[in-house]
């Protein structure tokens, strides 16, 4: 699924949040030693970077609560304040994230929700759709790309065979998972490229319909590089 963008779903959730109440509610949890409050709020709906904090907070809470040793409980108690700010300055960033992306997708929007393949062959495809304009009151360019890759199959001799051949149905469990990862680095590597080049302010008709990774000359492998289509000609250089 897609990684650009900050859902739909999270983003009503982080704008449902005031954050003068939160590090109030935040306030109240350190000293008291209790979230119950915290989680009147939809923190748990903010996406993992937030809700993970949420939890850490939670556990820290867990943790000080039991401690006796009062060397104990001021190591606890730091630990709770310290959840309780990294909490605020997760919601806080991820505001900013969402507000920067609410500007950026006036001029520009990509289709970042990918859907994976039941089953993968080597000849990997990836199509990212995109549309853009050059104000917001003005009408939407739209386009696509499909990122095309083959993966290469030849063993590789540096790593050890494994002692017993694994069974045909193994193999090809192996394949699939292989092949899905490389999918994967294409798909994420494709949405940033893309968006890369459409920030740029480089000529956006200029971005072809198909495109074939490139792959490193070592490894053989997709690299950071592999998905910028415009690499060769004037690029979006000073991203």
């Amino acid at each position: 699924m897609g990684n650009l963008y900050i859902s739909r779903g999270d983003a009503e959730a982080l704008k449902s949040i005031e954050l003068r109440e939160l590090e109030r509610l935040v306030d109240e949890a350190v000293w008291q030693s209790r979230s119950g409050d915290l989680h009147s709020l939809r923190l748990a709906s903010c996406g993992p970077f937030v809700s993970q904090r949420l939890y850490r907070l939670d556990q820290a809470i867990i943790v000080h609560n039991k401690a006796k040793a009062a060397k104990k409980r001021a190591e606890t108690a730091h630990d709770v304040r310290r959840a309780g700010m990294e909490l605020v300055s997760a919601v806080r960033d991820m505001k900013s994230r969402l507000e920067e992306e609410e500007r950026e997708q006036q001029l520009l929007w990509i289709d970042d929700v990918i859907w994976t393949p039941t089953r993968f062959t080597p000849n990997l495809s990836v199509r990212i759709n995109y549309r853009w304009r050059a104000t917001a009151e003005g009408d939407w360019t739209h386009g696509s790309i499909t990122f095309l890759h083959e993966v290469d199959l030849r063993p590789d001799y540096t790593s050890s065979a494994p002692a017993r051949k694994p069974t045909r149905a193994k193999q090809d469990d192996e394949l699939q998972e292989k092949l899905y990862r490389v999918w994967e680095h294409l798909r994420s590597s494709a949405l940033q490229s893309v968006r890369e080049y459409l920030k740029s302010g480089q000529d956006r008709t200029l971005i072809p319909e198909t495109f074939q990774a490139t792959t490193d000359s070592y490894s053989r492998h997709l690299n950071n590089y592999s998905t910028q289509f415009w690499r060769g000609t004037t690029g979006p250089a000073s991203v």
